[in-house]
C-alpha cells in the first residue's frame, strides 16, 4: 500500500502535463455490464457502502443496463483475477474502488484496450483508463469547524486507516478546520494500517478517548468507531455516510460521498461515444461530497460558521489548504496568500501544525 511520495509525485505530474488522445468507440447501454472492485462488503455502513448507494443510482438512471460486483477483494493480484473475470463475462467498464488496485489495473486495462476502466483515488491513467476522487478535504475542513467547537479539552482524536495522501490530506485539512475555530487544539493520530477492520477501529478508538481525546474524527470504513465513542459518551465525527445511527446521541456530522455522480458521468460519456481519460477531482461546488445533517447538540453559531466557510469555498474564493500553512517542526509549507497546488495536495506526505503523530516512512 505505502509508496514513494516522490515517485508518485513524478508520476501524478505526468498525467497532469500530458493529455491522453485516444478514440474509444461507444458501447450501447445494454451491452456496457459495469463490474465494480470492492475493498470491502456493502454492509460496511462507509466506503463500500456508499460505491454501492452510487451503483444502484447509476442503474436506475439507465434503464436496461445491469451492472455486477464483488465484494471484499484484497489490494492484490486477485483483484486482476476479478477484473479479468468481469472482462471475460462482457463487461465493457470496470471501477475499482481502492487505491491499492491501481498497479493491477494498469495491467489488465494494457491486455484489454476496448474495455473502459475507471479507478478511484488514484494517479496512473491510460488510453483506456480514467480516475476519479473527490475534494474530500474540503469537507473534512468543514467537519474540522465542527469538532474544534465541540471540544472541552481541546484534545481530538483521528483512527487512520492507512498512510497514503489520500488520508494525510484529510487528517491535515479537519486539523485546519479545527485549529480555526480553536487554534490551542491538538489532534492525536493512531494508524490502523488497514481499511476495514472493526476490532483495530474500536480498540484505536477507546486508545485515544484513554489519552484524553473528547471528540474522535476517522478515516476507516465501518461504523465501529462511531459505535464506540457512544459507548463512552464522547463526541465523533463520521465519514463515508450519515453514521449517525451508530451513535444516535454523540454524531456531530460527517464528511459524505456522492459516488452515483461519477458513476452516471461515466456511463453517459460512454453510451455517446464522447469519453476520454480524464482525471476526475470534484468537490463540495458539484456535490460530490458534503457533510451529513448535524447532531442535536451542534449550535446555530456553529452551523452558521460552517454554511459561510462552505459558500467561500464553492464561490471560488478561498480553498483549504490556502498559506500561511506551517508542518509540525513549525516551517511554512505554504506562504501566505499562496495556495497549494492540485499536484502538491494529492502527494502530500507531511503534517500540519497541531497534528500529534507521525507519517510512517
Amino acid at each position: 500500500m505505502r509508496k514513494s511520495f516522490v515517485v508518485a509525485f513524478v508520476a501524478l505530474l505526468c498525467c497532469f502535463c500530458a493529455g491522453v488522445a485516444f478514440g474509444m468507440e461507444a458501447v450501447p447501454v445494454e451491452e456496457l455490464k459495469p463490474g465494480f472492485v470492492y475493498i470491502g462488503p456493502v454492509g460496511d455502513g462507509g466506503w463500500t457502502f456508499m460505491h454501492e448507494k452510487g451503483r444502484l443510482e447509476m442503474e436506475e438512471a439507465f434503464p436496461g443496463l445491469k451492472s455486477t460486483i464483488v465484494e471484499s477483494v484484497p489490494e492484490g493480484p486477485d483483484s486482476a483475477r476479478v477484473m479479468n473475470t468481469f472482462v471475460r463475462n462482457g463487461s465493457k467498464l470496470i471501477f475499482a474502488t481502492s487505491f491499492g488496485y491501481m498497479d493491477f489495473v494498469q495491467e489488465v486495462a494494457a491486455r484489454h484496450k476496448d474495455v473502459y476502466f475507471m479507478h478511484c483515488s488514484g494517479y496512473k491513467r491510460g488510453d483506456n483508463v480514467g480516475t476519479y476522487f473527490g475534494r474530500m478535504y474540503q469537507a473534512r475542513y468543514l467537519s474540522g469547524l465542527v469538532a474544534g467547537s465541540m471540544t472541552e479539552s481541546n484534545v481530538l482524536g483521528y483512527v487512520a486507516a492507512q498512510p497514503i495522501p489520500e488520508v494525510i490530506r484529510g487528517i491535515n485539512a479537519f486539523v485546519q478546520g479545527v485549529r480555526h475555530v480553536n487554534p490551542e487544539a491538538k489532534v492525536k493520530v493512531v494508524w490502523l494500517f488497514s481499511w476495514f477492520d472493526p476490532g483495530k477501529e474500536k480498540e484505536a478508538t477507546k486508545a485515544l478517548i484513554d489519552a484524553g481525546a473528547d471528540v474522535i474524527a476517522m478515516h476507516a470504513d465501518s461504523g465501529a468507531t462511531p459505535q464506540t465513542a457512544e459507548e463512552a459518551g464522547v463526541y465523533v465525527v463520521g465519514y463515508n455516510n450519515d453514521m449517525s445511527h451508530y451513535a444516535p446521541t454523540k454524531h456531530l456530522t460527517a464528511p459524505i460521498w456522492d459516488w452515483g455522480q461519477v458513476h452516471i458521468y461515466t456511463v453517459d460519456k460512454i453510451i455517446n461515444g464522447t469519453w476520454e481519460s480524464e482525471d476526475i477531482w470534484w468537490g463540495l461546488k458539484e456535490g460530490m461530497v458534503d457533510l451529513s445533517p448535524f447532531g442535536k447538540d451542534v449550535p446555530d453559531s456553529v452551523k452558521e460558521l460552517v454554511a459561510a466557510e462552505r459558500e467561500k469555498i464553492i464561490s471560488g474564493a478561498w480553498d483549504v489548504f490556502t498559506g500561511p500553512i506551517k508542518d509540525q517542526k513549525g516551517e511554512v509549507r505554504v506562504p501566505e496568500g499562496e495556495v497549494m497546488s492540485d499536484g502538491d495536495m494529492l502527494s502530500m506526505g507531511w503534517f500540519v501544525e497541531g497534528v500529534e503523530g507521525e507519517v510512517p516512512k
